[in-house]
């Protein structure tokens, strides 16, 4: 079967891929600057966690170094879920889990996808 948006497939994921790292950005945002209900000046981990998210989501949003970023950003929720969530119960949907989940695996996505056709790595000639 042929999907529905299998023409614009590589808009529809630089479109997902902005979004998500968008998102992502602004968790960054909250713990480094304090902004949308953060607290700012984070110590430690949460330094630490602020930076990936911040500049891994602006990467990934943009397409610059998208592979990369996603791979480290997959990492920081893999070890966000056994650190954070995985104490409160088994399945992700109990603990409140589930985003670090999916951002994990979205991540793991963009990291074997690439930056894809529409971002700064495909303008700068990069693979």
């Amino acid at each position: 079967m042929k999907p529905i948006l299998g023409g614009i497939s590589e808009a529809v994921y630089a479109l997902m891929r902005f979004i998500v790292g968008g998102l992502f950005a602004c968790h960054g945002a909250q713990k480094l600057f304090g902004l949308m209900g953060g607290s700012g000046h984070p110590h430690g981990k949460f330094l630490v966690a602020g930076i990936i998210e911040f500049g891994g989501g602006v990467l990934m949003a943009v397409g610059l170094f998208a592979t990369i970023a996603a791979f480290i950003a997959a990492g920081e929720m893999a070890v966000a879920y056994f650190t954070v969530h995985a104490h409160g119960g088994f399945w992700p949907i109990v603990n409140r889990g589930e985003l670090a989940v999916a951002y994990c695996f979205v991540f793991l996505y963009i990291a074997a996808k690439g930056s894809g056709s529409y971002s700064i790595d495909a303008a700068m000639g990069k693979k």
